[in-house]
C-alpha cells in the first residue's frame, strides 16, 4: 500500500469536480503523465480490498484525490504517529502536578497543544477522504473535536490563574482517554466500549436484584447484632451502623475482609456462623456467577451483532472491488488472472511469489485463467491466513564436506538427534536441573553441577544445528528454537561473569547473580515446548495477545480516568516516609486520623493518590480486590468510599468479566483451530490440489488481525451468497438491526 501511495504521488491525474465523481468515473480512462502507476479503478479496488481485509468500515470517498488521501489516512506511519501523539497525551500525567517527574507548565503546556494539533489534523484528514454528510453524523469526530475544544480552554484558564498564583484543578484531563476510543484505528476498544454499553440494561437488573439481597441482609446483621454490643479486634462498634455494614458485607461479597468480619459474631455464638455462610453463598457464589453469567450471553449476542456488521461491510467491499475489475467471460462476470495478480500486489506488496501462486491457486482451482465473483470474495480471508514460506535448502555442511556428513555414522547422529528419545532425555536433564536449581547455591557441587547442565544443553544447541539447516531452524516462526537459544548463551554468559566477577575483591555481584537465577529459572520454561498439549496452549495464548491488547486499552481508558479523579480527590491525605523517618507522624503516613489504623499497621503508605504512577498502582491492587477495604482505610468521610465502590462495579463486575467472556470465546476459537492440521485449514478455504505447494508453503492456524478472529466465531453462519446491504443501509443501521432472519 504504501508504495502504490507513493507511485500515485507522483502522477498528474485531471481529477474532475469532487461533489459530481462517482464510481463510474473510474472506468472512464484519465489523462497520466506517467505510466507507472496502477490504473485508477484497481486503486480503488486495492482500496476496498485492504479495508475488507484489516475490517476498516471508514466511508470514503471514492474520487482519485480522495483515494490517494485514503492510502495516506492508512499508511502505517500516520498510524504510529496518531498513537505515539496520544500516548504521549495520556502520559503527560506523569509530568504534571501533581507529577512523578515534575517538568515546567510551559513544557507540557508546548506538548498538549502539540498532541492538539496533531490531533486535529488527523481528524481534518479524515474529513477530507469522508462525505461531508457522514463525517458530521459520526458521533467519534464530535467527541474529538469538542475535547479539543475542552483541552484548549482548560489549559487557556489554567495558565492565565496560574499567572496570577490561583490554584485551580486541570479537569480536562479526564477527557484525554477520549483519543484513545474515538480515533478510527481504535475500532477494537470502541466495539468493546459499545458491548458494555449494550450489556449494560442487562447488569443492572442483576445489580438492582443484588443491591436489594445486599440491603436485606445488612437490615438482618442489625437486627441480629446492633444490640449486642459486640466489638472488632480493634476495639470498635460491632454492626451498629447501617451504612457500615452495607459496606463490610459489600466488602465481604468480594471476600477480601473473610473471616475477619465474622470473627465477633462467631466469638459471641457459633450458630451466627450461618448467616455470614447463607451471605456469601447468595451473594458471592450465585450473584457473582450471576453477573458472569449474564454478561456473557449479552456481550455475546452484542459481539455477534457487530462482527456480523463487520461481515456484511467486509462482503459489501469485496463486491465493490469485483464490480470495479470485473470483465464478461461468457455468461460470467469475472476478473482476470493478471488483473488479480496486480491487485494481491497492491494490497499485500509484502508476501512472496509463491504464496501469491498458492492464493491464485485456491482461488482459480480449477487453472481457467480468471477468478469469479463467490472466489474473488474470499479474498480477504485468503489473506489473513498466516503463510510461512519453508525453503528448502540444503545443510551447508553437506555442500562444505559431503562425504564426511553423509557418512553412515554421520547419518546415524543426525537420526538419533531426530528421535523422540533425545527429546525425552534432555526433558529429563531439565528436570534434573530444576531439582539442583531448588538446592544450597554455597554447595561447591551445585556449582559444579550447574557448568555440567550449561555444557549440556550448548550439546544439545550445536546437534540440532548440525542435524538441522540452520537458517529453517532459526527461522521467523522458530520461537522456541530462539528462546531455547537465547537463554542458554544468556545463562551461560551471566555465569561466566558472574564467576568472574567473585574472583575479584570488593565487588559486589549481586545482580549478575540475581540474573543468573532468574536465566536458571526460565530454562525451565523449555519442558512446555516437549509436550504437544502444552505446546497447543501456549500456542494458542500467544495468538490471542492481540485480542487481550484489546481490553488493555480498555482498561488503560478506565485506569486513568479513575488516577486522574482519585488524584483530585485524595492527592496529599497520605505521605511515605522512610522507616528511619524522625518526621512527625511518619508512623502514621503523615496523617494523625490514621493512628493505630490498619492502613499504617498494614504499612501500606505507598498506597497513595499523590501521582499518577502511584495512582496506577492503587487501581491495580483494587483490581485484584485481596485487602482493598484496607487501602481505602485512609478515606473519612464516608460518601469517598463510592469512588472505591464505583471503581469496584465498573473495573471487577463489568470489565474483568467481559475480559473473561471475550477471552473464553477467542480461546475456544483459537484452541480448536490449532488442533486443526494446518493443511487442511487452508484447503477449507478452496477445492485444490496443493501437493506442488506442500514443500514450500506451510498455512499456520491463526489470523492476522483481532476482527478476522472475531468473524472466524460467527460468520460461517453467514451465507456465501449473501451478499447483505448495501453500504449506505449498513452505515444507518444499528447492530441490533442485524438480527433479522436474513442475518441469521
Amino acid at each position: 500500500k504504501g508504495c502504490a501511495a507513493s507511485l500515485l504521488v507522483t502522477c498528474d491525474v485531471q481529477v474532475p469536480a469532487l461533489n459530481n465523481f462517482s464510481l463510474e468515473d473510474f472506468r472512464q480512462p484519465h489523462p497520466l503523465t506517467c505510466v507507472s502507476s496502477p490504473p485508477q479503478e484497481l486503486l480503488l479496488a486495492a482500496a476496498f480490498v485492504s479495508d475488507a481485509q484489516y475490517n476498516r468500515n471508514i466511508p470514503f470517498k471514492t474520487s482519485p484525490e480522495a483515494v490517494r488521501l485514503y492510502y495516506l489516512y492508512n499508511h502505517w506511519f500516520m498510524r504510529t504517529a496518531t498513537y505515539f501523539f496520544i500516548f504521549l497525551n495520556l502520559s503527560l500525567a506523569v509530568f504534571e502536578e501533581p507529577a512523578v517527574y515534575p517538568l515546567p507548565f510551559l513544557a507540557t503546556s508546548s506538548v498538549e497543544v502539540l498532541c492538539l494539533l496533531v490531533f486535529f489534523g488527523r481528524l481534518m484528514h479524515f474529513a477530507k477522504i469522508t462525505r461531508r454528510n457522514v463525517f458530521w453524523k459520526d458521533t467519534k469526530n464530535i467527541c474529538i473535536m469538542v475535547a479539543i475544544l475542552l483541552s484548549l480552554t482548560d489549559l487557556a484558564i489554567y495558565g492565565a490563574l496560574r499567572i496570577y498564583n490561583i490554584k485551580s484543578v486541570r479537569w480536562s484531563r479526564i477527557v484525554r482517554p477520549i483519543f484513545l476510543v474515538n480515533f478510527a484505528e481504535s475500532r477494537q476498544i470502541r466495539r468493546a466500549f459499545r458491548s458494555i454499553r449494550n450489556t449494560l440494561p442487562e447488569i443492572t437488573y442483576v445489580f438492582l436484584l443484588f443491591m436489594f439481597s445486599l440491603l436485606m441482609f445488612s437490615l438482618m446483621a442489625l437486627k441480629l447484632f446492633g444490640e449486642r454490643n459486640l466489638q472488632t479486634a480493634e476495639g470498635l462498634p460491632y454492626f451498629r451502623d447501617y451504612l457500615e455494614i452495607v459496606f463490610d458485607l459489600y466488602v465481604l461479597v468480594t471476600t477480601a475482609n473473610s473471616p475477619d468480619v465474622m470473627m465477633p459474631a462467631f466469638d459471641f455464638s457459633s450458630w451466627y456462623a450461618l448467616f455470614f455462610i447463607a451471605f456469601v453463598i447468595v451473594n458471592t457464589y450465585i450473584f457473582m456467577s450471576l453477573f458472569l453469567a449474564v454478561v456473557y450471553n449479552n456481550y455475546k449476542k452484542h459481539l455477534k451483532n457487530e462482527i456480523r456488521t463487520l461481515a456484511y461491510m467486509k462482503r459489501r467491499k469485496m463486491i465493490e472491488a469485483f464490480n470495479l475489475l470485473k470483465e464478461e467471460e461468457g455468461t460470467l462476470s469475472v476478473v482476470r488472472e493478471a488483473q488479480w495478480k496486480q491487485l494481491v500486489k497492491l494490497v499485500a506488496p509484502d508476501i512472496s511469489s509463491s504464496h501469491r501462486e498458492l492464493l491464485l491457486r485456491i482461488s482459480d482451482d480449477e487453472q481457467k485463467g480468471f477468478i469469479d465473483k463467490k472466489s474473488f470474495v474470499q479474498l480477504a480471508d485468503l489473506l489473513n491466513i498466516q503463510v510461512i514460506t519453508l525453503k528448502i535448502r540444503s545443510h551447508p555442511l553437506g555442500q562444505w564436506m559431503p562425504r564426511i556428513y553423509k557418512s553412515a555414522a554421520s547419518q546415524f547422529l543426525r537420526s538419533v538427534v531426530r528421535h523422540r528419545g533425545f527429546v525425552w532425555t534432555y526433558d529429563v536433564i531439565i528436570l534434573i536441573n530444576a531439582i539442583f536449581i531448588a538446592l544450597d547455591e554455597e554447595s561447591p557441587y551445585i556449582s559444579y553441577a550447574e557448568w555440567v547442565f550449561l555444557a549440556l544443553y550448548i550439546v544439545e544447541i550445536l546437534l540440532k544445528l548440525y542435524t538441522y539447516e540452520p537458517r529453517a531452524f532459526f527461522g521467523k516462526n522458530q520461537f522456541w528454537n530462539w528462546f531455547d537459544t537465547l537463554i542458554i548463551f544468556a545463562a551461560l554468559t551471566a555465569t561466566i561473569l558472574n564467576t568472574t566477577l567473585k574472583s575479584t575483591t570488593k565487588y559486589n555481584s549481586q545482580q549478575i547473580l540475581d540474573i543468573v537465577f532468574i536465566l536458571r529459572v526460565l530454562r525451565l520454561i523449555r519442558i512446555v515446548d516437549s509436550i504437544q498439549r502444552f505446546r497447543v496452549i501456549m500456542n494458542t495464548l500467544i495468538n490471542i495477545v492481540p485480542t487481550m491488547l484489546t481490553f488493555g486499552g480498555l482498561t488503560l481508558v478506565v485506569y486513568c480516568i479513575f488516577a486522574i479523579i482519585g488524584m483530585e480527590l485524595f492527592h496529599g491525605k497520605i505521605q511515605f516516609f522512610p522507616a528511619n523517618s524522625n518526621a512527625p507522624y511518619a508512623m502514621e503516613c503523615g496523617n494523625q486520623a490514621l493512628k493505630d489504623s490498619l492502613f499504617a499497621r498494614g504499612k501500606y503508605c505507598k498506597n497513595n493518590f499523590n501521582n499518577f504512577a502511584s495512582s496506577f498502582i492503587v487501581l491495580m491492587e483494587l483490581t485484584v480486590v485481596n485487602q482493598w477495604h484496607d487501602i481505602l482505610c485512609f478515606v473519612t468521610a464516608q460518601p469517598a468510599k463510592l469512588y472505591f465502590i464505583a471503581f469496584h462495579i465498573v473495573m471487577v463486575i463489568i470489565i474483568v468479566n467481559i475480559f473473561v467472556s471475550f477471552i473464553l470465546e477467542a480461546f475456544f476459537v483459537e484452541y480448536s483451530l490449532e488442533k486443526t492440521s494446518p493443511l487442511k485449514q487452508c484447503l477449507c478455504w478452496g477445492k485444490t490440489d496443493m501437493n506442488a505447494y506442500s514443500d514450500s508453503l506451510l498455512p499456520l492456524p491463526g489470523y492476522r488481525t483481532v476482527d478476522a478472529l472475531l468473524q472466524r466465531m460467527f460468520e460461517a453462519e453467514i451465507p456465501l451468497e449473501d451478499e447483505g446491504p448495501s453500504f449506505e443501509e449498513i452505515l444507518n443501521m444499528s447492530p441490533g438491526d442485524l438480527t433479522s432472519e436474513r442475518a441469521v
